[in-house]
């Protein structure tokens, strides 16, 4: 904790940051989107949260640094797969650089035709309602329109590593 209980303090460094962040569990998702010309797009991300129940809106974040960034901020809508315990390898393959993550995995385009994956706790299909820049993300607010849920496991991020719970 910072020695001025009342004062602006300097900004921590980057890397204290991200090891306290680290500390708190989170789930892991893999947001996806369609380009200009339909074609499939996703990420790994943990950077999400409900926002409120009436209307129902979420909340993903994502680096302004990131390559597919664009396909989020101009599409109308994404989704929001909830990964299962099971799923770890999913999530790599939606953390690399790779082209095409798509291939030859299990999903189904929602009525929005947003993919969403099989296989997963839950999925959302959102509308966005709202874009912003905040520090180095950008941050998308979306109205659920559809969503289904089975019961199972999550996989989990903790500590800078996949986690199950016990």
């Amino acid at each position: 904790m910072s020695s001025k209980a009342h004062g602006i303090s300097a900004p921590i460094a980057p890397e204290l940051y991200r090891r306290a962040c680290s500390q708190f569990a989170t789930g892991i998702t893999v947001i996806t989107a369609l380009d200009e010309h339909g074609h499939p797009h996703g990420m790994t991300l943990n950077s999400f949260a409900s926002v409120s129940l009436e209307p129902p809106l979420v909340v993903v974040s994502i680096d302004l640094r990131h390559a597919i960034l664009g396909h989020f901020v101009t599409s109308r809508f994404f989704a929001v797969n909830v990964l299962a315990e099971h799923q770890a390898e999913l999530s790599r393959r939606f953390s690399s650089t790779a082209e095409n993550r798509f291939h030859g995995i299990d999903w189904q385009p929602a009525e929005s035709g947003v993919p969403l994956l099989g296989g997963t706790l839950a999925r959302m299909e959102c509308a966005v309602t709202q874009v912003m820049e905040i520090g180095d993300h950008s941050v998308l607010i979306g109205e659920v329109q559809r969503a289904e849920y089975t019961s199972g496991r999550p996989l989990l991020f903790f500590d800078s590593s996949y986690r199950t719970l016990e």
